[in-house]
């Protein structure tokens, strides 16, 4: 009669503790947070992002103020928060939108998407991980340099006597809607990263739906141009930002914002889609 025997483990180890839950949404948002900050990318572009909205735009309110100092006629229809929020909304957006691209891209260069995979083959959870870590420090970023660079510019016009506060008409909306804008951007380009998993191609794509496209549909006729350049991902952060007047063949400020919202909602939309159905 056969004897049934069990080995004991090696002197020294212990058997390995039962599963307790399956990996959900919470180890992946640590395992996200962790990989995104461990990375020397996102800090110089993040830097590059500080230099560029507040370095650069307090130097284009400097400039302006001294303009203003020596002309004082050009006060009249002068907006100093629109001024001061430029940099930051029309050229920190192309920035932000590197580092959102790069967020998912470098993945898929690198082949760490399949060891991500691995350790949490639900897809779903993966990409809802990525998107929530990745906007979360996008929009807290977003609403300090906002901040910062109304409030260096406001005090570089202080000597023209035309600064700003948030007390005043629509200044708090320029400043929060321009947070919100790049926010936004950074979304739709990490959308577009995950379409393409291609770093050059997302940021392409970016930069042509959000420069390149305005250029081409400024050439067009006023009637042509007009109708289709409120449909534009790039035209909220010109009507949300501006406290003396905005173009009138643009939608509202708070409609414009959704045009832009719409944008980044379908590219994370396509790009959530995409990523499930598609090998890695």
């Amino acid at each position: 009669m056969a004897t049934i025997t069990t080995s004991a483990p090696a002197p020294g180890l212990s058997a390995l503790p039962p599963a307790s839950s399956r990996a959900g949404l919470r180890g992946a948002l640590r395992s996200e947070w962790t990989k995104i900050r461990s990375v020397r990318s996102t800090y110089w572009t993040l830097i590059a992002l500080v230099l560029v909205s507040i370095g650069l735009g307090a130097a284009i309110s400097a400039g302006a103020a001294n303009e203003l100092n020596l002309h004082p006629a050009h006060k009249v229809g002068f907006d100093p928060t629109q001024v001061s929020l430029f940099a930051f909304f029309e050229l920190g957006q192309l920035v932000i939108a590197v580092l959102g691209a790069m967020v998912i891209t470098s993945e898929y260069s690198t082949g760490m998407i399949r060891t991500s995979l691995t350790a949490q083959p639900r897809r779903a959870t993966v990409f809802a991980a990525k998107a929530l870590v990745f906007g979360a420090i996008a929009l807290v970023v977003s609403f300090v340099i906002s901040f910062v660079a109304f409030f260096l510019g406001q005090a570089l016009f202080a000597s023209t006597g035309i600064g700003a506060t948030l007390s005043e008409p629509h200044v708090l909306r320029a400043v929060i809607g321009s947070a919100l804008i790049v926010a936004l951007v950074a979304m739709f380009s990490f959308g577009l990263g995950a379409i393409f998993r291609h770093t050059a191609a997302s940021i392409t794509t970016a930069i042509g739906v959000m420069f390149v496209l305005p250029i081409i549909i400024s050439i067009m006729p006023d009637s042509w141009r007009q109708e289709i350049v409120r449909w534009l991902p790039s035209s909220a952060g010109e009507v949300l930002t501006a406290t003396v007047g905005a173009p009138a063949y643009h939608f509202a400020p708070w409609g414009q914002f959704a045009v832009t919202a719409a944008w980044a909602v379908a590219a994370v939309v396509a790009g959530a889609i995409l990523f499930r159905k598609r090998d890695a």
